[in-house]
């Protein structure tokens, strides 16, 4: 299911996504947004090293929160963002989604063939490709739903927003 949500399912949401989206919470436009599920996708695969600010009692607490069925927090805080978010890099947004392709396809095949590789997340810390994919999943789907590019599903199956 993950690995689907992430080859398709990711990108027929992304395109309803416009330049001048509002969210409905937070304060990441639509382009900041896709920029940074890239940057997270390049933590997952080594190419943007980071730290876990998290002390170790609290990330196996944290943890949990990938191995259930609960959606991120909507005003959730990421320790490596404390400064603020980065400035854009792309000069669009068609242009941070077709990089945002290549991050996600790299992930799949670090996936693929380096199943037992470790990658640190800022709040859970070390994890290996599947716990990685649990919290893209997660974190992909949460911004989805900031944009209102998918729908929030409940415990029962019914959606309770559009």
């Amino acid at each position: 299911m993950r690995d689907a949500f992430l080859r398709r399912d990711l990108w027929d949401a992304l395109a309803n996504l416009r330049e001048d989206a509002a969210p409905r919470w937070g304060r990441m436009s639509a382009l900041q947004m896709v920029e940074h599920l890239s940057w997270v996708f390049h933590m997952s695969t080594g190419l943007a090293p980071v730290a876990c600010l998290v002390p170790e009692g609290r990330r196996q607490r944290f943890k949990t929160l990938l191995h259930d069925d609960s959606e991120m927090p909507r005003q959730f805080r990421n320790p490596a963002l404390a400064a603020g978010l980065p400035p854009t890099r792309h000069e669009g947004l068609e242009a941070a989604i077709a990089t945002l392709r290549v991050d996600v396809a790299r992930f799949l095949d670090q996936c693929r063939d380096a199943p037992a590789a470790v990658h640190t997340h800022p709040v859970f810390g070390p994890l290996d490709a599947d716990e990685w994919s649990r919290s893209h999943f997660k974190h992909v789907y949460h911004h989805l739903l900031q944009f209102g590019l998918v729908h929030a599903v409940s415990v029962d199956g019914v959606s309770p927003e559009p």
